[in-house]
């Protein structure tokens, strides 16, 4: 009986052996040392390290900068050429505030049309520019005046810079494509 019993052991003992030593990476495929070696595209568990680092997504689109930090920066700008109280600082970047915020409506708004939008925006505009000179005294007004003009004055040349560079770059490669050719 002792010998049979032994045999039994064995035989147990190696069947064991050969399945973990399959589950580690010794059988099926024996290279990789680890859980689920040769299966799948990668090492570890059949999965592939892509696969481990979550989902990708396609290029988003650049985060949007909140209303509130662009008018604190536009007050910034304001506060020495018109010479702005901290009072007055405040005030006027809540106009601006709730005015971006509205012209984000109006602009997001797909049941009217770009002529509408254009006058409910210049609208807009005139009524936040009445709220923001009610916060200032005559001197401060004018200055605010100058400084709008200004403001409008930089944007414009901004995106004319934009706009020039865009060109620039076509022509660019507009001549690497004809000398390609060539």
């Amino acid at each position: 009986m002792k010998p049979t019993n032994t045999f039994f052991i064995l035989i147990f003992t190696i069947c064991c052996f050969n399945v973990a030593s399959a589950q580690y990476g010794g059988g099926y495929g024996g290279y990789n040392n680890g859980y689920g070696g040769g299966y799948g595209r990668g090492s570890g568990m059949g999965m592939d390290r892509s696969m481990m680092a979550g989902p990708q997504s396609a290029p988003s689109k650049p985060k949007e900068i909140p209303v509130e930090e662009t008018a604190a920066k536009v007050v910034e700008q304001m506060k020495p050429e018109v010479k702005l109280d901290e009072l007055q600082v405040i005030a006027i970047t809540n106009a601006l505030v709730d005015s971006m915020k509205e012209q984000g409506i109006l602009l997001k708004n797909e049941s009217t049309s770009q002529d509408e939008k254009m006058e409910q925006i210049k609208a807009l505009r005139e009524s936040t520019n009445k709220k923001i000179t009610a916060f200032l005294n005559p001197d401060q007004v004018e200055k605010y005046t100058a400084f709008m003009a200004n403001f409008k004055e930089i944007k414009k040349d901004k995106s004319k810079k934009k706009k020039d560079s865009k060109d620039k770059k076509e022509a660019t490669e507009e001549e690497k494509t004809i000398k390609a050719e060539e």
